[in-house]
């Protein structure tokens, strides 16, 4: 039998519908886990514009909320939809909450933890906005770090290598 895909995960938009990943199938998606009240969360504006760079090549950011790192994504569906599109124009796909690591880890990031990074670092998310290129196939290609910024060279080296022309 094939290894899952991410293609094969159930998951909720942020405002609680089905959210079906097969939308990306043939095209290239980043998957992050973020949070509205980290240091790091600026990478919004960064991963935002990543987004719209690449969008007409077949690619997109996908959010992922998560509050199990400091406490920094407490709000509602509704307060961190507000959050993300008023102060950081979001308009990529953002998921429901969930967790991505420990015995609740959602099924999407059961797939995910297992690519290592540039590093070999495998398993457990380290913290918000660690990042995912998923591939046209629906198979992790790479894994970045919290602090790899969206628009790193070496991040977007990677996206470049699995778009269509």
């Amino acid at each position: 039998m094939a290894q899952p895909t991410v293609y094969d995960v159930q998951i909720a938009d942020l405002q609680g519908k089905p959210l079906d990943l097969d939308q990306f199938r043939g095209t290239a998606a980043l998957v992050v886990n973020v949070a509205s009240r980290c240091g790091l969360t600026p990478q919004y504006a960064v991963l935002e514009a990543v987004h719209e760079r690449y969008a007409e090549r077949g690619f997109s950011v996908l959010g992922v909320p998560c509050n199990q790192f400091g406490g920094q994504e407490p709000g509602t569906s509704e307060e961190i939809a507000e959050f993300c599109s008023a102060t950081y124009g979001v308009t990529f796909p953002m998921t429901e909450k969930i967790e991505v690591n420990g015995d609740d880890r959602h099924a999407l990031y059961q797939i995910l933890v297992e690519e290592p990074d540039a590093d070999g670092y495998d398993g457990d998310i380290r913290w918000n906005f660690e990042k995912f290129l998923i591939g046209p196939d629906g198979t992790v290609r790479a894994r970045f770090g919290p602090q790899t910024s969206p628009d790193a060279p070496e991040l977007i080296a990677a996206i470049e290598s699995v778009l269509r022309p």
